[in-house]
């Protein structure tokens, strides 16, 4: 069982990463008028190819054209390495009347640093700031942005080609959630961050081996406070130059890819930060925020608000998601916070926001916003997927919005993972009274397309590990451990696992070291990651686990209402053609023999997988070989099984097929036509 920790660094060669730059004629660059009004209409989801530093050739003459949004501002310069960062050498020229303003310089090359000086109406103040459209930045705290192009040489073809049926609804997802400042660092240098090429192919092997199908990413977009997780994002067009390069991000992709893996990204539309090199106050006033700190300041977080009501705002943001699923291959974003974003009174008193038209506490214009981006993301990359974080009943979060919904593909249960881990803290003696925590779920579970997470919001501020959370000795609590995954990759939904949960990491989450590797040298540790390398496998392999993840045909309770005893048992079901399986999940530490679950179909099953397995670290309290059903009225049907119920334990039993006899095998194989003879 291999540990990143040790194993030695590869990293992908960067020779065939990249392709020589190619200027582009600088007439291709032009602001339309085209571009104009879709920029002011809020839907501009291609920005990026026109704003920003890009190499260009005019008149036999190589260089670089920048251009950049400031429409209030009285001036605008770029400055940087070719000028000596001279604020007044190259000053630009305003595009017509759209707010625009551009130059093309003569002679600078890729690599060369610049910032935009603003100068604002009053003449007096002045302002360096990033290139909002950069497509890379200095490593923080200096703040410059780079002339920087994005040619790359894909390899991932098979993958792209392929990922519109993996990502179905139908399909298996299984996600990795990855902070990658922390999930491993270097061996000799614990201070020192791994590059995005050398991070790639220890993390493909180890999410190969535990069974995930997709890496979740908290943002990676350059942030100028590493302690804010990336969600203080500065940068909306750039990897952090804390990893390295858009190429060594471009191969990180690209390895996963070439892996079967697919990578997401969390991307933060709610807020950016006040750092003055950012969007905050961008030309002189407020353009790219709210200007009323009662809608566009975030006291929380001590970051601005976007202006969602500001068409351009709406384009930038629009052309952000877009880039990253364009020029990175990336295969789905993440909304972060959304609620945030819904709610106009969202984390404030009485008297601290400003109701809407009518009088209610909906921000219509972000809800406009969010229907108009996932429409747009959907309509140009139809095979990638969009979830929300989103903490409230909001309605139809996940539903089309020809249908009065959001647009967006999936959502987060928050309400799910909450009652659930509030659940398994409880000592198991006092679990009866809330049973209902478990059973409440399937209430509601069909109203939306449903991630189950358990992220890194849970392993962090004081909350403790995972296994940490579980009551009991070390035995119980590993025990708890492997049931509550047990129960979440066997509930309808896509499954979410933060990085170091397949490991059980003991000490809290912390972005400043690497997970805690050298557990996996622990027999109990190195057991809940087979655990969970087998309930992937499982889910994956059985159709009746995943086909049905979001429709109610998937799901049948058999006895929901044992909360004298904390069981739960339950179907999981699929297509005709599937066979149905059977969980049975028993949460108090003692084990229950002769325990009758009713069944669908009459004949023998097997066991297929029990979380008590000793392999798991359990105590080995099995149901070995066949399971004979007999005749008896139990829970609706007219047949049960006598099962042992492992103590914190779960299992999952699958109806044996009837063999065809060996005769019947050899007339089918003569009665069917061999190939005939002759032409081609």
């Amino acid at each position: 069982m291999s540990n990143p920790k040790t194993e030695k660094s590869v990293r992908v060669s960067p020779s065939d990463r990249r392709k020589s730059s190619v200027p582009r004629p600088l007439a291709t660059l032009a602001l339309t008028d085209h571009d104009v009004y879709l920029f002011r209409e809020g839907t501009h989801f291609r920005l990026y190819e026109k704003l920003g530093a890009h190499i260009a050739e005019a008149n036999g003459l190589t260089g670089v054209r920048f251009a950049v949004w400031a429409p209030n501002a009285y001036r605008v310069f770029v400055s940087g390495t070719f000028n000596g960062f001279s604020p007044s050498s190259h000053p630009m020229s305003p595009v017509r009347d759209s707010g625009f303003w551009e130059v093309f310089v003569p002679g600078v090359e890729e690599g060369a640093a610049y910032k935009y000086r603003i100068v604002a109406q009053d003449r007096r103040s002045k302002v360096d700031k990033s290139d909002p459209f950069g497509f890379r930045h200095e490593e923080p705290p200096r703040s410059a942005s780079f002339v920087h192009s994005l040619d790359y040489k894909w390899r991932d073809t098979r993958w792209m080609t392929a990922r519109a049926k993996k990502q179905s609804t139908d399909q298996p997802i299984s996600i990795y959630e990855v902070h990658l400042g922390s999930w491993l660092r270097d061996p000799d240098d614990p201070k020192r961050f791994l590059n995005y090429l050398e991070i790639a192919e220890k993390l493909a092997l180890h999410v190969t081996e535990t069974g995930f199908t997709h890496v979740e990413l908290m943002p990676i977009m350059e942030h100028p406070y590493y302690g804010s997780w990336g969600y203080q994002v500065t940068g909306f067009f750039a990897p952090s130059s804390r990893f390295g390069t858009a190429q060594d991000f471009m191969g990180f992709v690209d390895h996963l890819h070439q892996r079967g893996i697919g990578v997401i990204l969390d991307w933060v539309p709610s807020h950016f930060p006040a750092d003055g090199h950012g969007l905050a106050y961008f030309d002189g006033t407020h353009l790219y925020e709210y200007g009323d700190p009662k809608r566009g300041y975030h006291q929380d977080w001590k970051s601005y608000i976007f202006d969602y009501g500001r068409p351009e705002v709406r384009s930038f943001l629009c052309s952000s998601a877009a880039f990253w699923l364009d020029r990175y291959h990336l295969d789905g974003i993440r909304v972060d916070a959304v609620a945030s974003m819904l709610y106009l009174d969202y984390s404030r008193k009485e008297g601290q926001w400003i109701p809407n038209k009518d009088g209610g506490r909906e921000n219509f214009e972000a809800i406009d916003f969010l229907k108009t981006l996932n429409t747009g993301l959907y309509g140009s990359f139809p095979d990638i997927t969009t979830t929300a974080e989103e903490s409230t009943a909001w309605p139809l979060v996940s539903r089309p919005t020809y249908d009065g919904g959001l647009g967006f593909g999936m959502k987060w249960d928050m309400g799910r993972m909450n009652d659930t881990l509030e659940y398994m803290k409880i000592d198991p003696f006092f679990r009866s009274s809330n049973h209902h925590k478990l059973t409440f779920r399937m209430i509601y579970a069909w109203s939306e397309n449903y991630v189950l997470p358990l992220s890194h919001d849970e392993v962090v501020h004081g909350k403790g590990s995972l296994i940490n959370k579980m009551p009991g000795n070390r035995w119980q609590r590993f025990a708890n451990l492997r049931t509550l995954y047990s129960y979440m990759w066997t509930q309808p939904g896509k499954k979410l696992l933060f990085m170091g949960g397949e490991i059980a990491q003991e000490r809290e989450w912390s972005h400043e070291r690497g997970l805690d590797w050298h557990l996996l040298r622990a027999d109990d540790h190195a057991a809940i990651k087979k655990l969970v390398s087998d309930l992937n496998k499982l889910y994956r392999k059985r159709p009746s686990l995943h086909r049905f993840d979001t429709d109610p045909r998937g799901f049948e309770w058999i006895d929901a209402d044992d909360a004298t005893r904390s069981v739960l048992t339950y179907l999981r079901k699929g297509e005709a053609t599937d066979l149905p399986l059977v969980v049975a999940l028993n949460l108090t530490p003692v084990p229950r023999h002769d325990y009758h679950v009713a069944v669908p179909i009459p004949g023998s099953w097997k066991e297929i997988f029990n979380s008590d397995a000793a392999i798991y670290g359990g105590s080995d309290t099995l149901n070995r070989g066949s399971l004979k059903t007999t005749k008896v009225e139990h829970h609706r049907f007219p047949q049960a099984l006598s099962l042992t119920l492992p103590p914190l334990g779960a299992i999952i039993l699958s109806p044996v097929r009837p063999r065809r006899p060996r005769a019947e095998k050899k007339r089918n194989k003569a009665a069917s036509p061999g190939p005939k003879k002759g032409k081609k």
